[in-house]
């Protein structure tokens, strides 16, 4: 089967109805769901007709042909159309490459350059906003996504958006003379995983839920 190529919208509504069934109807005409599986280290079970993956350290159920997407560990939690999007683009577009261990900015990717002052206004400015004063906070925040501390800037964490996506956020601290600085990394693989327009998005999500668990400790 061959191939076109997923975009998700800028704006939710329609835009975000139309893309989820259209990659609902992708990952639904696939030759070999097994083998694509397989190729994002998803599991399919053929019994059930229905896949399970790991997404942002939590285990979720996509269930075919109709690609309904569930959370397995709260069955009554719904899922945001943009995370579905999000696990359908990642089980469609999966080729099964190798992770590199290269690490690349943005700016790197096809396209990355055109579309970088959106996906700098919304990943990396909050991102440094919010933790460039407190970098260390960073790695507390991003225990609940399962982060791991990495060596650079002043604080870096690696959070594994998709089991083959891995997402490394690095902050530089801000002082009386500079502003803090941030930048988000991706293995050189990524554009082999998910559309450019989706890798703003996935970060964009790591970085709201960051910010949103550190928001709810200091109102502790």
């Amino acid at each position: 089967m061959e191939r076109k190529p997923l975009t998700s919208p800028d704006k939710p509504g329609h835009g975000y109805e139309l893309a989820y069934r259209l990659a609902a109807e992708q990952l639904a005409g696939m030759d070999d769901i097994e083998q694509q599986c397989r190729q994002c280290d998803a599991r399919y079970l053929d019994s059930r007709r229905a896949i399970t993956l790991d997404y942002l350290n939590r285990p979720y159920l996509v269930t075919l042909p109709d690609a309904e997407i569930s959370m397995m560990d709260n069955k009554e939690e719904e899922v945001p159309l943009r995370d579905k999007i999000l696990i359908l683009h990642y089980l469609t577009v999966a080729r099964g490459t190798p992770l590199s261990g290269k690490l690349i900015a943005y700016k790197e990717l096809p396209e990355g350059t055109n579309y970088f002052p959106t996906f700098y206004h919304r990943s990396i400015k909050p991102l440094a906003d919010c933790f460039g004063g407190e970098p260390h906070r960073l790695l507390a925040m991003a225990e609940a996504l399962a982060g791991q501390k990495a060596d650079y800037g002043d604080a870096a964490v690696t959070v594994n958006a998709f089991p083959r996506v891995p997402v490394t956020l690095v902050l530089w601290r801000g002082d009386a003379e500079f502003a803090a600085e941030g930048n988000i990394l991706f293995d050189s693989t990524i554009p082999d995983y998910l559309p450019v327009e989706d890798i703003i998005v996935i970060s964009e999500t790591i970085v709201r839920k960051l910010i949103k668990r550190y928001q709810a400790e200091v109102v502790q």
